[in-house]
């Protein structure tokens, strides 16, 4: 009964205390091997204190996932695709919408398992330098910026704004440069000029902790300039937590802490990681992928020995139990959930009318129209025949990328098609050939319906299958990883043998990541990109194929012509990488995407013209939709540094805006740019504002990749 009644008195269970007052009474009344069992992922109850089991680890990179039914989101690259900050927000918040309901409903039946918690790592903002990386398909694309502005939304309509309580805990991950071949993930060292890693590896993080407010973040397993990132005073004291002023936690990647000793090698002993890594700032261990059932016990023990041969002090331990213990408070699970206000979420709203309705629109949005030769789309839905080719016509694997859930429905292209065309259209389906297996068998079916029919749709393309993290894509070449950006070279025979025929052929390509499909782009009239699109991917387009969407997506990397243009997998220098150091002429560019209709750009505007280093300017120009029907533009916003310094990048997105205009409308687009986006890096990565004179592009595209000279107007202005 006393210790009933004393506990009933404790502080921390009082929650109109503040969250620190609370905290700090609950980690001084727990002992240190209690404080050492919450240092892992899978964190296990207390029951003296009142402590439930907790598994820290949960994913919702494009919905829910892991979890059982969810409504599953066109997969991150996609989502980038859109270039909708608005939308992505939307998104944001059907997903944690969806988790929290979940969380509560397995509260409720006392299951506590992974992927049941509040604590999501998401999103993948690593940079996507190299096509070649199976997970570039988790991030927003190769841009700095673009990736910035799509992590910061994302986060924000994850974490919620009440503003008391968080509503998920977003973990943008992983922290840093972890871009590199899957198969060397654990041991390789990424060696990155202080200008890189400034300038194009670390901003997109540095926004999603500053303006996002992420309460998490996800060290990287690799090193950088030799030091693991999980213990990088560097990373997560000097530049995280000082300079950003971070005061959430940082979690690892799952068994990155076992990494620096049994391949870094840059400590001999388990106990000098746990202790490298919990000095240097890193608060919370996952211990999955250690290789023993084990593994957690075995963690355990290393954190304790650490203490017993004073390398570790309790003092240490305490600083990371109060971040992780803060999180917990903060999500109100020490909280009644009546006064909770996302604890009041229904079940009912997750995979709900609503948020299929979201995907759907997410996936028109998504999808990039790449060449529309003498406008063949969009098709007639009373055409007489149709023939399906592929083997991504009738694919679930290709609708969800990785990371995913569980649709309780889903529309592949196949379904989509014969849901939409005409009760008199004919619709005919080959599979053709495998998605990767030098097979021939499906050919001749394939080239019968093609004859017979009026048009040809081709669904080819690549799937998490042959692109994805290390040992998932079961038909990849490098553990997930590609060694040429080719079409597979089954695909690509069936496609000459099919445009030998001569009937009309509209490519559909399934990828999380560019491909070179140069023979297509000389000889196939119509190319679509539709990315990893979702639950809902089969009916986006169809809605576009057919005109009942007029698509408007870009592209959020660059479509190499090949993997000999761009340097080496090992090589972290941005020379020659990306849009914005590329010198060479892509297949289509960073920012490129067609549509039904066609703009005007008009009346470039900037005041003032010659702007003090510390003052902000205002840039605006007019947009007209001069075609016959309504559509979105994208209006891009480059500048060009190159006569302040050679070293700038060739051009930098530094401002978009997603509108859409009816036929004959025009619209004024303004863009506040900040002191900091006239910079430059220095090779010592320090961001300096110089005089000189800076060129300004806002368009459709980037400057350069036009297909028609209206869409582009171009100006400059003096920082003095």
């Amino acid at each position: 009964m006393e210790k009933k009644n004393e506990m009933n008195k404790a502080l921390y269970l009082d929650y109109t205390q503040p969250i620190e007052k609370r905290v700090e009474d609950l980690v001084a009344r727990m002992t240190l091997d209690e404080k050492i069992s919450q240092l892992l992922n899978d964190a296990p109850e207390i029951d003296r204190l009142k402590i439930p089991k907790y598994n820290w680890w949960n994913e919702c990179l494009h919905g829910v996932g892991f979890s059982g039914t969810a409504t599953v989101f066109p997969q991150a690259i996609g989502l980038a695709a859109t270039w909708n900050t608005q939308l992505m927000g939307q998104v944001a918040t059907a997903i944690s919408d969806e988790a929290r309901a979940k969380h509560h409903e397995a509260v409720r039946k006392n299951q506590r398992k992974i992927f049941q918690g509040l604590t999501f790592w998401s999103p993948n903002i690593n940079i996507f330098r190299d096509p070649r990386w199976g997970r570039g398909q988790e991030t927003y694309g190769e841009d700095p910026y673009l990736t910035s502005r799509m992590g910061v939304i994302f986060i924000k309509g994850l974490q919620g704004n009440d503003p008391k309580y968080l509503k998920l805990v977003a973990t943008p991950k992983h922290y840093v440069a972890y871009s590199g071949l899957e198969s060397e993930r654990h041991h390789f060292d990424a060696k990155i000029s202080q200008k890189d890693l400034y300038e194009t590896y670390i901003p997109a993080f540095k926004a999603c902790i500053q303006e996002g407010k992420a309460f998490s973040i996800m060290g990287a397993y690799n090193r950088v300039n030799g030091e693991p990132c999980c213990g990088s005073k560097l990373l997560l004291e000097d530049i995280l937590r000082k300079k950003w002023n971070f005061d959430g936690y940082v979690v690892s990647d799952c068994g990155a802490i076992s990494d620096i000793f049994k391949f870094h090698k840059v400590v001999v002993s388990p106990e000098e990681a746990v202790a490298m890594a919990l000095n240097g700032g890193c608060d919370l261990f996952c211990c999955i992928g250690i290789g023993t059932k084990r593994s957690k016990r075995i963690v355990w023990d290393w954190i304790k020995g650490a203490v017993e041969k004073a390398l570790l002090t309790e003092d240490i331990i305490d600083k990371s139990i109060k971040r992780l213990f803060n999180a917990r408070f903060r999500l109100g699970m020490f909280d009644p959930p009546e006064i909770v206000p996302y604890a009041q979420i229904p079940l009912e709203v997750n995979d709900c009318e609503k948020h299929k309705d979201l995907a759907r629109k997410a996936a028109r949005e998504s999808i990039v129209l790449l060449k529309n030769e003498n406008n063949i789309l969009p098709l007639n839905k009373n055409i007489k025949s149709i023939a399906i080719i592929g083997p991504n016509a009738d694919n679930l694997d290709v609708l969800l990328g990785n990371y995913n859930g569980i649709p309780s429905k889903y529309t592949t292209p196949l379904q989509g098609i014969k849901n939409v065309a005409s009760p008199e259209t004919e619709v005919y389906y080959a599979k053709g050939c495998p998605l990767k297996e030098k097979s021939t068998d499906g050919f001749n079916e394939a080239i019968e319906i093609s004859k017979k029919s009026d048009v040809v749709i081709m669904v080819l393309g690549i799937s998490p299958r042959i692109e994805s993290e290390e040992g998932q894509a079961v038909e990849s070449d490098l553990r997930g990883d590609r060694i040429h950006l080719n079409l597979p070279e089954i695909q690509e025979e069936l496609l000459k043998e099919i445009h030998n025929i001569g009937k009309p052929i509209i490519l559909i390509l399934t990828s999380g990541s560019a491909l070179s499909v140069n023979f297509a782009k000389e000889n196939i009239p119509a190319i679509i990109e539709t990315w990893y699109p979702g639950e809902e991917g089969g009916t986006a387009l169809v809605d576009v194929i057919f005109g009942d969407y007029n698509p408007a997506g870009r592209l959020p990397v660059t479509f190499y012509k090949s993997i000999n243009q761009i340097p080496g997998f090992r090589d972290y220098s941005m020379v020659g990488r990306t849009y914005r150091y590329f010198k060479d002429e892509p297949l289509f560019s960073f920012g490129f995407g067609l549509s039904y209709t066609k703009f005007k750009y008009s009346n470039l505007q900037i005041s003032p013209s010659k702007v003090k280093i510390d003052e902000k300017i205002t840039i605006s120009a007019d947009i007209e939709n001069i075609g016959d029907r309504l559509g979105d533009e994208v209006v891009q916003l480059y500048l060009n540094k190159g006569s302040i310094s050679s070293e700038a990048p060739i051009r930098e997105l530094q401002s978009f805006k997603r509108i859409t205009l009816k036929k004959g409308e025009r619209k004024t687009v303004s863009f506040i740019l900040l002191p900091e986006q006239f910079s430059i890096f220095n090779e010592n990565g320090e961001q300096i504002i110089q005089p000189g004179e800076i060129f300004i592009t806002v368009g459709g595209c980037q400057p350069g990749y036009s297909d028609t000279n209206i869409n582009i107007v171009e100006g400059k202005f003096d920082i003095i």
